[in-house]
């Protein structure tokens, strides 16, 4: 089954009503409609006038609050906002069902050729770093910088651990997990995912455990839901067997705008090996290794990652107005650190 074909989902008017998404204090949600597709995006307003702006893409069943304890961390730096990627969050599903890496890049594409903002700093995270990448390669006219944690690119190697993920690709697998997996609280999703995500899943505040069970009720109850996971899944399956230009990795080597890469030495999903490969590969980049992070670092180590950020952008002569603040780790070309500290309230985490 192709991820480009019609989901099976009821039509909007007869979805049912679910609980209203969380909005963080100082936060904002719109909703933007483009072709094929309408987008919901979170903000906070910047701290002042004339920050450059900033553009957030979440992972595979993730959303825009995954973004939030970094987007407050750097609300004196850029202008941000947060995209909820379609069938995600509380975007609804496009029209197409059209979930390939490719029609994902295109809806980011979409909404800042709309908005005007760009060029823009862009930060992805695991799909959402494999959705830039392929953004900053073919549009490098909208990306100022680019900042990818954990960026979901092709690996020989998969760990075991990221490999149930990647069976959700496999046609009927996400209906057999929904069947086998039907008497399972939100909490428990939510410690399963957590565990899976976090380097320390003991770094959640009970607050923070509380938001992501509240959310993980809210998506259970999308019809499209399972259909969204799936269908990205096997998108992004199918963007790691691309060859020429279209391949990941050669769209990487490719891409112009200086790059952050932030890795995560306890990351289940990506394999904490491939930093020093995209180091390599990205022709303008800083690296930065979290041995004791997940795959999440901007929800774990915001204050980290931030200030990563802030050193990144500075150094390559761009001007945001929040000062350089410490960054415990280690930055380089192609070197390994250390970091300690930092810690982040957790919503709906993902891949």
């Amino acid at each position: 089954m192709s991820s480009t074909e019609v989901p099976f989902v009821p039509p909007a008017n007869v979805l049912p009503k679910v609980s209203p998404v969380r909005v963080g204090e100082g936060e904002r949600l719109r909703s933007v409609g483009l072709q094929g597709i309408t987008l919901t995006v979170r903000s906070r307003p910047p701290a002042r006038e004339g920050l450059p702006p900033a553009l957030y893409v979440h992972g595979l069943g993730g959303s825009s609050q995954n973004w939030s304890a970094l987007m407050e961390q750097l609300e004196g730096d850029v202008d941000g906002e947060a995209l909820d990627l379609p069938g995600f969050g509380d975007s609804p599903p496009p029209d197409d069902g059209n979930y390939s890496v490719t029609a994902h890049a295109r809806a980011v594409i979409r909404f800042l050729d709309a908005s005007g903002r760009g060029p823009v700093h862009l930060f992805g995270n695991s799909l959402g770093g494999a959705v830039s990448t392929r953004v900053a390669a073919v549009r490098p006219d909208l990306v100022r910088t680019l900042t990818l944690v954990s960026p979901a690119l092709p690996e020989i190697r998969v760990q075991r651990t990221a490999v149930p993920t990647g069976l959700l690709a496999l046609p009927g697998v996400a209906g057999l997990f929904t069947r086998y997996s039907r008497n399972w609280t939100a909490e428990q999703r939510v410690r399963g995912v957590t565990a899976l995500c976090y380097g320390d899943p003991g770094r959640v505040t009970p607050e923070g455990f509380q938001h992501a069970v509240e959310e993980m009720e809210r998506r259970l109850q999308l019809p499209y839901f399972w259909d969204a996971m799936a269908r990205s899944a096997r998108g992004l399956v199918n963007a790691y067997t691309l060859g020429g230009q279209h391949a990941l990795w050669r769209q990487a080597e490719r891409v112009l705008a200086p790059t952050l890469l932030v890795y995560g030495g306890k990351d289940q999903l990506v394999g904490f090996r491939m930093a020093q490969k995209a180091a390599r590969t990205f022709r303008d980049s800083r690296l930065l290794t979290l041995p004791e992070a997940g795959h999440v670092a901007m929800m774990e180590y915001p204050e980290t990652v931030a200030g990563a950020f802030r050193d990144f952008v500075s150094d390559k002569g761009e001007s945001t107005s929040g000062g350089s603040g410490p960054v415990r780790g280690s930055m380089g070309r192609s070197e390994a650190g250390t970091a300690s500290g930092g810690g982040a309230d957790a919503t709906a985490v993902g891949s």
